[in-house]
C-alpha cells in the first residue's frame, strides 16, 4: 500500500488505495525483474475546450530512468536503490499524454515539453520506502514553425510505502501526470477569453486624432483649413514661395475580450506650424490653396492606409506586422503623390495643372468621405 500526499499548484491531497495485480496462468512479464514499469493508460475526465496536444518532447536533463527504488526487502543495510524505467521509456509518457484526453485539431495546438520527471527513494522509519517525486512541464503553444510559451507546471509528491515491486509506483507516476493536465486545462479555460497569446482573430477599428487645444501641430479637419497664421517657420534661402511638410501617423490600442484582439487605430494626418513657411509679398489665396493641397493629399494618404488595412485578415499571432508594412507602403505613395503634384504643377506656377488638381483632389477625397 502507498500512502501518498501530492504538492502542485492548487495543492491536492489524496490516499491511493491499495492496488491488486494479478497474473493470469500462462502471461508472465514480471516488470520488475527487467527493471520496467508499465504506464497504463487512463482516459482523464478532461474535454478540452481550448487545446489539444500536438506534440510532447523529452527535454530532461537526465533521462536515464524514471524511478530510483528501493529493493523489495529493503533495510537500513540494503539502502541503495535501483534505476526503473517506464516499459517504453519515454513513449510510454509521451503516449499517456496524447492518449489520455480527446484531441480536437480545431482548437489550439499545443507543444508539451517534460523538463523532469523522477522519483527517487529512500529508507525511512520501520524499514518502509519514503519517496519523493517531482514533475516539470512546460507548455507551448505552436505558431507554424515557432512556438510561444504559455505556462510552466511543477507538481511534488510524497510517498509512504512497503515493501512491493516497482509496479506500486505508478499510480503515483500517472497521476501526477493527469494533475498536469487538469492544472493546464483549468488555466488556459481561464486565459483563453483575455490572454492575447490566446485570441482568435483581430478585429479593427478606426479613429481620427484631434488634439485639443491646438498646439504647434495641426491635425487634418475638413473644418480646419490652413491659414496664413498657421506659417511659422523661418523662412530658408529658397527658391520657392512657400512650403509645408505634411505627415501622417498612427498609433494603436489593443485589448482582448471574448478571445477577440479588438485593435483600435488612430490614423491621422498632421503638419507642424514651426515647419511651414512663406515669403512676404506671396502670401494670397493661391498660393495659400496650393499649399492646402499638400496637406489634402496628406490626408488621402491616411486614408488610403485604412482601407488597405480594410480589406486585410490580420493573423493573430502578429498582427501589428502588416499594419507597419502597409503604413510604411502609404508613407511612400504619399512621397511620390507629393512630388509628383509639385512637378505637374511646377510648384504651383502652372494654373491650369493647378486647376486639374484641384478638381482631382477634391473628387477623391468626396469619394473617400472626407468631404
Amino acid at each position: 500500500m502507498i500512502k501518498l500526499i501530492f504538492k502542485q499548484p492548487g495543492l491536492f491531497s489524496f490516499v491511493c488505495l491499495p492496488i491488486l495485480i494479478f497474473l493470469l496462468p500462462g502471461f508472465i512479464r514480471p516488470f520488475q525483474q527487467n527493471n520496467d514499469i508499465t504506464l497504463h493508460d487512463e482516459r482523464l475526465d478532461i474535454i478540452p475546450k481550448e487545446f489539444y496536444i500536438v506534440n510532447v518532447i523529452d527535454d530532461r536533463d537526465d533521462r536515464r530512468a524514471v524511478a530510483w527504488l528501493l529493493p523489495s526487502n529493503n533495510t537500513e543495510a540494503q539502502a541503495q536503490t535501483s534505476p526503473y524505467d517506464f516499459n517504453g521509456g519515454f513513449g510510454a509518457i509521451k503516449r499517456f499524454i496524447e492518449n489520455s484526453i480527446s484531441q480536437n485539431t480545431a482548437l489550439h495546438p499545443i507543444v508539451v515539453h517534460l523538463k523532469k520527471f523522477k522519483v527517487a527513494e529512500a529508507v525511512g522509519v520501520g524499514g518502509l520506502a519514503q519517496g519523493k517525486a517531482e514533475l516539470v512541464m512546460t507548455f507551448e503553444l505552436q505558431q507554424g514553425d515557432e512556438t510561444q510559451h504559455l505556462v510552466d507546471y511543477t507538481g511534488n509528491a510524497n510517498y509512504t510505502r512497503s515493501a512491493g515491486p516497482p509496479q506500486d509506483v505508478e499510480p503515483t507516476l500517472r497521476k501526477m501526470l493527469g494533475s498536469s493536465l487538469q492544472y493546464f486545462d483549468t488555466w488556459i479555460n481561464k486565459q483563453a477569453g483575455g490572454d492575447i497569446r490566446l485570441a482568435k482573430s483581430v478585429k479593427i477599428s478606426f479613429s481620427d486624432y484631434n488634439k485639443k487645444p491646438e498646439g504647434d501641430t495641426i491635425y487634418y479637419s475638413v473644418n480646419r483649413p490652413l491659414t496664413w497664421d498657421d506659417f511659422k517657420g523661418g523662412i530658408p534661402k529658397s527658391r520657392y514661395a512657400a512650403e509645408v511638410s505634411p505627415s501622417i501617423a498612427y498609433s494603436e490600442r489593443a485589448e482582448v475580450k471574448d478571445g477577440v484582439v479588438r485593435v483600435n487605430l488612430e490614423v491621422n494626418a498632421s503638419l507642424p506650424k514651426s515647419a511651414c513657411w512663406a515669403k512676404d509679398g506671396v502670401r494670397d489665396s493661391y498660393t495659400l490653396n496650393h499649399e492646402q493641397r499638400h496637406f489634402d493629399l496628406a490626408k488621402i494618404a491616411a486614408m488610403h492606409l485604412i482601407q488597405k488595412i480594410k480589406t486585410e485578415e490580420l493573423p493573430v499571432g502578429n498582427y501589428e506586422g502588416p499594419i507597419n508594412f502597409d503604413y510604411v507602403d502609404a508613407y511612400r505613395q504619399m512621397d511620390t503623390l507629393e512630388k509628383k503634384y509639385d512637378d505637374e504643377t511646377t510648384h504651383g506656377l502652372d494654373h491650369f495643372a493647378q486647376g486639374k488638381w484641384n478638381e482631382r483632389i477634391d473628387r477623391e477625397l468626396k469619394e473617400l468621405g472626407v468631404k
